[in-house]
């Protein structure tokens, strides 16, 4: 059976069924079949946590903060010359749901989501993760908790992303957020419609950029970190230098050598990758060249695993060449657009023509009688 097709079976199953049909999943693919409402004394994980990890946590959740509190715009309203007001406002979403992986748990990610969604102003965040022998992990419960999130939902797979587009066992959200499995992306491509999903998220990319200036063992191991995400993962070396070609001739490093940083560049937005490094002499001027990368990291001290859990940036970005036309998550994502309108009686009598002579173009003659019957 193609994935599609077993992807739908289910989530018309559980749609249908509810709860018992989440039971029933979560038993089969996580060995688990009790309730899926985090319980109050489940919470209680500080023990598990050392206080050197606890410490680390608040602090990038500051940085997450401050880099993300920039992004803050206001609203645009204006009045034109007839003293209309036009605008465009920001709304919040209500609620989102953040899925957290729970096989193996990737805490960064309720971080990266959950920190810029509660500056935009959403007012509920839940998670939901897979049990590991009926517990979700510690440190998803303790960031959790930090962020002052009260909803934790103790299911994972098509059975989570089913139950909270549809409510069950829970409120439904608006908006799912999360990187997931092949199972999990196809589930949320299938919902997406009865709720918002943040992207389709494939395999990690990094492409790094390098020149004669470069160090060649971080340029290694910066590529080889990426690989570290699995099998699928891919990882591109764009270089001007033979040294650094040679030296990175590794099992699973794509390599590409450019007689000059602008044929690099071009490679490098050929590539769209993820994350893009760029170790040259002045990589700032390179940067003018980019159109095509989820994010871009320059000089030798910003490698793409400080992006990933430190530095405050999102690591939440556009895979599988999606860069091409998808954005880094950012604000934006969190909250919803509306136009504003309030024209005076001199410019809808003045300009209405333009109106009137659009709805007869298009034959829609209540439309022009809307604007026609106004005195």
């Amino acid at each position: 059976m193609n994935l599609q097709r077993y992807v739908s079976e289910i989530l018309e199953d559980l749609k249908i069924n509810g709860l018992d049909a989440v039971k029933k999943y979560s038993q089969k693919f996580d060995n688990y079949q009790d309730e899926i409402f985090l319980r109050e004394e489940e919470w209680n994980v500080e023990s598990e946590i050392p206080q050197s990890d606890k410490n680390a946590i608040k602090q990038i959740i500051k940085r997450l903060q401050d880099y993300h509190s920039k992004q803050k715009t206001e609203d645009l309203m204006y009045k034109n010359e007839y003293g209309s007001i036009y605008g465009l406002i920001k709304v919040p979403i209500d609620r989102i749901g953040v899925y957290v992986p729970g096989g193996k748990p990737l805490p960064s990610s309720l971080l990266m989501v959950a920190v810029p969604a509660q500056i935009a102003g959403v007012k509920d965040i839940i998670i939901t993760s897979s049990p590991k022998e009926g517990k979700v992990n510690p440190y998803i419960i303790y960031i959790a908790k930090e962020l002052g999130i009260s909803e934790i939902y103790k299911v994972g797979g098509i059975q989570a992303i089913a139950a909270m587009t549809y409510g069950i066992g829970m409120k439904k959200v608006d908006k799912i957020f999360g990187p997931g499995n092949q199972y999990v992306n196809e589930a949320k491509r299938q919902v997406f419609g009865d709720v918002g999903i943040d992207s389709l998220a494939g395999p990690s990319e990094v492409c790094v950029i390098a020149d004669e200036t470069a160090d060649k063992d971080y340029v290694l191991n910066d590529l080889l970190s990426q690989l570290e995400h699995g099998a699928e993962s891919k990882a591109f070396l764009v270089t001007t230098s033979k040294q650094i070609y040679d030296y990175c001739q590794k099992e699973g490093i794509d390599r590409y050598f450019c007689k000059d940083i602008f044929e690099c560049a071009d490679k490098a937005n050929e590539i769209a990758p993820e994350h893009l490094e760029i170790l040259t002499k002045e990589p700032e001027l390179i940067l003018s060249l980019i159109r095509n990368a989820g994010a871009v990291y320059l000089g030798e001290y910003t490698p793409v695993p400080a992006a990933d859990y430190f530095l405050g940036v999102n690591h939440v970005l556009p895979t599988g060449k999606a860069a091409r036309f998808s954005s880094v998550l950012n604000l934006n994502d969190f909250v919803k657009y509306m136009t504003v309108a309030k024209v005076t009686k001199e410019e809808f009598l003045k300009e209405r023509y333009l109106g009137i002579r659009m709805a007869e173009i298009e034959g829609m003659l209540q439309h022009k009688k809307s604007m026609e019957v106004r005195k």
